[in-house]
């Protein structure tokens, strides 16, 4: 990635933050008269928030990379491979058990959720001979469609079954996904390990430019299959794992900021994960910024509906573009 790039990418990142600070339903004017409470809004509500937003969106740029680099397929994302689902699944159950209060049951079982989806994707179309993984990205696409098809029915039938009222409520606002009323807690519960699965990836960049020529050649370079298998089913699930914990499910961002980063790099999937980080964290903190001001009746926008309306048209923006590209 040109130098330039990076620049201007942590330019942005530097304005945006400040900005998102400042903004909300209760605009602070740095320059205006004072705001009543303006130093507790700004330091317990609105910094755990922006740092959550630059966490969690740099996590899911760069699982996005990771896995269109892995699976060769520009349409692999974390939430489409039915990695999120399966995660959010482990946490409304811990809702319908009512463990939540403890604090730490919630993001174990958001954890516990994406390394099985992550498992089970790599047990039903593991990686063999030059064909890819399995007998190519198609088996891997339905074994993740599989997987969301089914973390969707056991979640709807969870919430069938919620024990009461509150409980209902509580896990059908969390999947809707949002950063609202975080607390440092929910930093800390975040980011040790998306910090650890963004690095794990990242880590793994040269083997992922290697599978670019082939199994056979990569194999050659000294990439071992099994080794990097775990690898992305330990870092996607760390990372997918600790933005469901504390945000609900937030879709879209692995899938669109690959896509807009990688004309600005050589292509090669290793140097895109790093910028994808980058590029990730400032789309969900503006985004997080705009359901902030965003006028609404009876609270805010919800991040992960705001994402999914800038998403999927993108997203069918994408496949018009592939069919395009294969006529």
């Amino acid at each position: 990635m040109a130098a330039r790039w990076w620049i201007m990418l942590i330019v942005l990142l530097v304005v945006a933050l400040p900005l998102s600070l400042l903004a909300g339903q209760v605009w602070i004017d740095p320059f205006g008269p004072p705001v009543p409470g303006a130093v507790p809004i700004l330091i317990d509500l609105r910094a755990p928030r922006v740092v959550l937003a630059l966490v969690i969106g740099g996590g899911l740029g760069a699982a996005g990379a990771a896995m269109q680099g892995y699976l060769r397929n520009p349409l692999a994302d974390p939430g489409l491979f039915g990695i999120a689902p399966l995660a959010a699944l482990g946490a409304v159950l811990s809702f319908w058990t009512g463990t939540t209060v403890q604090g730490w049951t919630l993001p174990l079982f958001a954890f516990a959720g994406a390394g099985l989806a992550m498992a089970l994707l790599v047990l039903i179309a593991g990686r063999g001979g030059d064909g890819g993984i399995g007998r190519g990205v198609t088996l891997f696409t339905l074994a993740g469609m599989m997987i969301a098809s089914l973390a969707g029915a056991l979640t709807s039938l969870v919430i069938s079954l919620s024990p009461n009222p509150f409980a209902l409520t509580e896990i059908v606002t969390w999947l809707m996904g949002a950063l609202e009323n975080r607390s440092w807690h929910d930093v800390a519960i975040a980011a040790p390990p998306t910090l650890i699965g963004v690095a794990l990836l990242a880590r793994i960049g040269p083997s992922l430019d290697a599978l670019t020529l082939g199994d056979a050649a990569a194999r050659s370079l000294g990439v071992e299959p099994a080794r990097l298998h775990a690898a992305m089913v330990l870092g996607v699930g760390l990372v997918v794992g600790g933005g469901v914990a504390v945000a609900g499910i937030v879709g879209f961002v692995g899938l669109i900021v690959p896509h807009l980063v990688r004309p600005l790099t050589d292509h090669r999937p290793g140097t895109l994960i790093v910028p994808s980080a980058l590029a990730g964290a400032l789309l969900v903190l503006v985004a997080d910024s705009a359901c902030r001001v965003w006028p609404l009746t009876g609270g805010e926008l919800r991040l992960g509906i705001a994402l999914s309306l800038i998403g999927a048209p993108f997203f069918l923006m994408l496949l018009m573009r592939l069919r395009r590209d294969m006529a």
